[in-house]
């Protein structure tokens, strides 16, 4: 099929409007291809950083956590007294009430020099455990009397009291002597620990 030279000249602006149609609609595809690759960088990008956020969230979380807990045990060690400086007048304070309501007939004891503890694992570097070692000796009515003596001592609080060893025998007093005398005596060594932060403000 031919064309006359009338009839090219009426499909050639036909022609070059398909032709600009065609062009404008593959830079459109391609406008719209790099737009929408830069929107998807954009959401890439947004989703990282609300990842980011949510475990910085998540971190700062569990160190409130952790503050809270450590603050819980730091206010519990200080109600007891057992941070700071040794209280040697609040334990004797201490021991001479207990022999008093227990009605303990022979209380003895003696608390040797203050002494620094083993380094504990992951404490902190300003933080120092001191131990003062304290001989006990004391008659008892019966077995009862040293768990009772034990106890109030703990609850007395100004040190914390680890037990070291109590060692307990007969006196050698019968029975018939006397109802109300003591039968026992325990020999104990206990370890008064207290803590001291050096990096703490007084």
């Amino acid at each position: 099929m031919t064309f006359s030279a009338r009839e090219w000249r009426q499909l050639a602006l036909p022609f070059l409007a398909c032709i600009a149609l065609v062009a404008a609609g593959s830079g459109l595809i391609t406008w719209t291809e790099s737009k929408r690759t830069a929107a998807m960088r954009e959401l890439a990008a947004a989703r990282a950083e609300r990842s980011q956020a949510k475990e910085r969230l998540m971190r700062i979380a569990e160190e409130e956590r952790e503050v809270k807990e450590k603050l819980a045990v730091y206010r519990r060690l200080k109600s007891l007294g057992i941070l700071g400086e040794e209280h040697r007048l609040e334990w004797a304070d201490a021991m001479a009430r207990i022999r008093t309501e227990r009605e303990l007939p022979d209380l003895r004891y003696r608390v040797e020099r203050q002494q620094p503890l083993k380094t504990v694992p992951g404490k902190p570097a300003n933080v120092e455990f001191y131990a003062s070692k304290m001989h006990v000796s004391l008659a008892l009515l019966h077995e009862g009397d040293l768990l009772s003596f034990l106890g109030d001592l703990r609850a007395s609080g100004n040190a914390y009291y680890a037990i070291r060893s109590c060692t307990l025998a007969r006196t050698g007093q019968p029975a018939a002597v006397a109802a109300l005398s003591p039968r026992l005596r325990a020999e104990c060594e206990i370890d008064l620990i207290t803590i001291l932060d050096r990096a703490a403000k007084t």
